[in-house]
């Protein structure tokens, strides 16, 4: 009884696919026992005191916690794939989630990083329209001063009063740029008669040749600076102006914006919030102590401050982006970092400070937008609900169908319920049952087929010579190699007595049952007219040799009328019929409209294409023979069009590669070249399929 909990757990467990059958399983479920033992054993020695031992034991269940967790979440991808997506329901929800929230939310992403990428960059341009609207505004000042005093300086008006009330002082100087300086030179001198703020003037950058406005860096200090050229006379007169960039310019420049930080140091570290983080002075020697006990003083200048928070989604922003300044002294360029933090409304007050209207209206819209989409996202999630319940159900009645299939119940049926593309399948499910029956019944049929088919071919294969007949004067070779399953080309050797033997190589049309038919008629029909049915055992049959017909030529003439009469008129065969005598070497053929067989020697090639027309087409036909010697060491070559026909991408293999490769083995056995001939051209063909019988016979005069 008290087994009864762990069996029933353990086939609840089963039912879910969640049970460690396999070996992986319980090592993993081992490892966890073991990983759960460890951390409750180290937190009891911790809770005990004993930190030393629990130190000890962190490793271990760090350790087999790494690999536990590996193991297990093998095994979680391996159940979600063979348990939790078999179902189709299952798998559309989990494409419904890849297809249409995982897209919403990297898009959704990808609109909150373009959006921040976006008011960052805006925050910067602001802050860069604001430091070109302060240098315009003291460009045009610095003209006029510049304007002023040229004309003074042409008059005549030197180091006089009149230079001191024109150029500012601390006294006068205006509320926009309080803390202004303003330097003239003549030819890079100082001017002299300069207000007392003045009297230290700087040295003139030899680098400055022309009108020149923008940031500078002096020492790591940043100021705006102005330069205004004029021409007195033939000198040049420089004058300018310089504002420091404090903490009173920032103050003006973030005003309804947000707050600005200023830094030199293109090396500087900010957190999350965009505030400096304070970095670690360097390690120092035991002589540095002194420097060491120095704080580290920070060049960051600040201005303005974070604006409210307006709404939950107000969050605070910033953006760091460099600015060129120019190196005062040398006038190279200089990086300085701005670092802006704001918030979104400030932008958007800032972005729209023209029309108050206008972006309440976007706002507005932008709001309506978005419930729209809700809507139609919630419609669109209640259609994908219906379809996916449709889609289901007609997977399930299909499933159900095949169980009933698969018992052999050919009588069950699919209610159909809907006229949509599943409902046709289901409807082609029940007529594929009513017709299932049908085709079994047909293929046992074509299996009896197959199998008389397969007797055929055995019957087909005895009418071929089995083994080489062989002369003392003639070696000889042949092969047939069909298309399908039987073969409707057809050659024979039949010994006549003594020396004399006779070769027949013949093509029915076409391919097929149909084609070895005709060939086996035709091979009857030679052996009956030529050979008097002799079958080579002619001492045992002398009736049978006095009714023999040695004559290739009278053998295709009385071959043609019994085929014409007795075969429909798309039937015919091309046949080459011949007689060889050992003692003189002499072959007698005629050809009956098949490719001319070849005597092919070292030096020379003949045709034997003395005959007459295909067998069996036409009526009353006559036929021609020839007597040629065969040289010894001739081979004698008869093939069917399987040989020569066959086609790739280079046209057909044809006649003059069959010589080329029958002379480049011209004194291997007549087996071995038949071999080498087969194997180009199958080689020739490829992978393509064979396209008609192939027929090969050679002979070898000895």
């Amino acid at each position: 009884m008290n087994f009864l909990p762990a069996r029933f757990l353990r086939r609840k467990l089963s039912d879910y696919g969640v049970y460690p059958n396999t070996i992986l399983g319980q090592i993993t479920l081992y490892l966890f026992s073991l990983f759960l033992l460890l951390a409750v054993t180290r937190q009891l020695m911790s809770v005990a005191g004993r930190y030393g031992g629990a130190s000890e034991l962190t490793g271990w269940v760090y350790g087999i916690g790494a690999v536990t967790a590996f193991f297990f979440l093998f095994i979680f991808l391996r159940w979600v794939r063979q348990v939790l997506m078999w179902r189709l329901r299952n798998r559309l929800i989990i494409t419904y989630v890849f297809i249409g929230l995982i897209p919403v939310a990297l898009l959704t992403s990808m609109a909150v990083i373009v959006g921040y990428l976006f008011a960052g960059q805006f925050a910067a341009l602001q802050v860069s329209s604001d430091i070109q609207s302060e240098l315009n505004t003291l460009e045009a000042a610095n003209q006029a001063i510049t304007a002023q005093l040229a004309a003074d300086l042409r008059q005549g008006i030197g180091a006089s009063g009149k230079l001191r009330t024109i150029l500012p002082t601390q006294e006068n100087a205006p509320k926009r740029f309080p803390n202004r300086t303003i330097t003239a030179y003549v030819d890079g001198e100082p001017l002299p008669g300069q207000a007392p703020l003045n009297e230290a003037a700087e040295v003139f950058p030899s680098w400055l040749k022309s009108d020149f406005k923008g940031a500078t860096d002096e020492g790591g200090r940043l100021s705006l600076r102005v330069a205004s050229q004029a021409k007195v006379g033939k000198k040049i007169l420089t004058v300018i102006s310089t504002v420091p960039f404090d903490e009173v310019l920032l103050q003006r420049m973030a005003e309804k914006l947000g707050r600005i930080d200023l830094s030199p140091d293109n090396d500087i570290q900010l957190d999350l919030q965009g505030q400096k983080v304070q970095k670690p002075r360097p390690s120092q020697s035991d002589g540095d102590k002194k420097n060491a006990a120095r704080p580290v003083t920070s060049r960051v200048m600040s201005g303005g401050s974070l604006p409210a928070q307006t709404s939950l989604f107000d969050r605070s922003i910033w953006f760091l982006t460099p600015y060129k300044a120019v190196d005062w002294h040398s006038g190279e360029d200089r990086s300085w970092l701005f670092v802006v933090t704001t918030r979104p409304a400030a932008l958007y007050a800032r972005l729209f400070s023209t029309s108050v209207e206008s972006a309440q209206l976007i706002w507005g819209a932008l709001i309506a937008v978005a419930v729209i989409l809700a809507v139609l996202e919630g419609f669109a999630l209640l259609v994908g609900m219906r379809i996916t319940r449709g889609i289901t159900r007609s997977v399930s009645n299909l499933y159900r169908a095949t169980t009933h299939i698969n018992r052999g119940n050919f009588r069950h049926r699919i209610l159909i319920r809907s006229k949509d593309q599943l409902a046709a399948l289901e409807g082609s499910f029940n007529s594929m049952t009513e017709s299932l029956e049908n085709l079994i019944r047909e293929q046992k049929e074509k299996e009896r087929l197959q199998s008389e088919i397969a007797i055929a071919q055995q019957v087909q294969a005895q009418l071929f010579p089995r083994e080489d007949v062989q002369l003392k004067s003639l070696e000889l070779h042949g092969i047939c190699k069909p298309a399908r399953t039987v073969s409707g080309d057809y050659y024979d050797f039949l010994p006549l007595g003594g020396e004399k033997l006779g070769i027949a190589v013949g093509d029915i049309s076409g391919k097929g049952i149909s084609a070895a038919l005709l060939m086996a008629t035709v091979h009857s029909a030679v052996r009956v007219y030529e050979f008097g049915g002799s079958n080579g055992q002619r001492p045992l049959a002398a009736a049978a040799h006095s009714r023999a017909i040695e004559s290739p030529a009278e053998v295709l003439r009385l071959l043609n009328e019994h085929l014409y009469a007795s075969t429909p008129e798309e039937k015919y065969a091309t046949l080459f019929l011949s007689t060889y005598d050992g003692d003189s070497r002499t072959l007698t053929y005629s050809n009956g409209g098949h490719l001319p067989p070849m005597l092919v020697g070292r030096e020379q090639v003949r045709r034997l294409d003395h005959g007459g027309t295909v067998v069996g087409l036409l009526d009353k036909m006559q036929y021609e023979e020839k007597s040629v010697v065969m040289e010894p060491g001739e081979i004698f070559v008869a093939f069917s069009d399987g040989i020569t026909e066959p086609e790739n991408e280079f046209g057909e293999y044809g006649e003059h590669r069959l010589l080329e490769t029958i002379r480049e083995n011209f004194e291997l056995p007549l087996a071995r070249i038949s071999e080498l001939v087969l194997a180009a051209v199958q080689d020739w063909i490829g992978a393509a399929e064979q396209p008609d019988d192939v027929t090969l016979v050679l002979a070898r005069a000895r």
